[in-house]
């Protein structure tokens, strides 16, 4: 009856409406799941999750316990969880228990967090091979790395606001 055209509106010549989000998936306290959980939006954790999660967004409430890898593009964690976490951005605020490690590109750890396990730092393939991050925008800190790339020394020592250096 009515078809699509290339263009997205139908043969009325109407625009077709841009599919609405979806509201976040609610996991509440007294809910516990065993097996994985996969969605392409944002969940919201305050139950007990025993298996892996995929998904866009994920919020780990503070009653929350999950046992599994989790995989995101954004964690935030108030609860427990027992397994590794692979995220472009993890934020673990003060009442986070994290038991596992974290792969990520931006991490945020609040005071009183705890957190045991290795942090890594994903790489971004599609930066440049010669960036550099100055720590509290030290200029002494730019050029010390521009000696390390020669070839030269640089000591931590030598800044004055003890930052230190990052390259990727």
């Amino acid at each position: 009856m009515f078809s699509k055209n290339s263009k997205g509106s139908n043969i009325a010549g109407e625009q077709t409406p841009a599919p609405k989000p979806s509201p976040p998936s609610i996991i509440s306290a007294d809910l516990k799941i065993v097996g994985d959980l996969s969605c392409h939006g944002e969940i919201q954790i305050d139950g007990s999750v025993d298996g892996d999660i995929r998904t866009k967004s994920l919020l780990v409430g503070e009653t929350a316990q999950i046992k599994g890898e989790i995989v995101a593009e954004v964690v935030f964690v108030h609860g427990n969880i027992t397994g590794q976490i692979k995220a472009r951005e993890v934020n673990l605020a003060k009442t986070a228990h994290v038991v596992g490690d974290i792969l990520h590109e931006n991490l945020a750890i609040e005071t009183g967090a705890f957190l045991e396990g290795h942090c890594k730092r994903m790489i971004d393939k599609s930066a440049p091979s010669d960036a550099k991050v100055n720590v509290f925008g030290s200029d002494d800190a730019n050029r010390r790395l521009a000696k390390i790339k020669e070839g030269g020394a640089a000591n931590v020592d030598d800044n004055k606001e003890g930052a230190a250096v990052v390259s990727s």
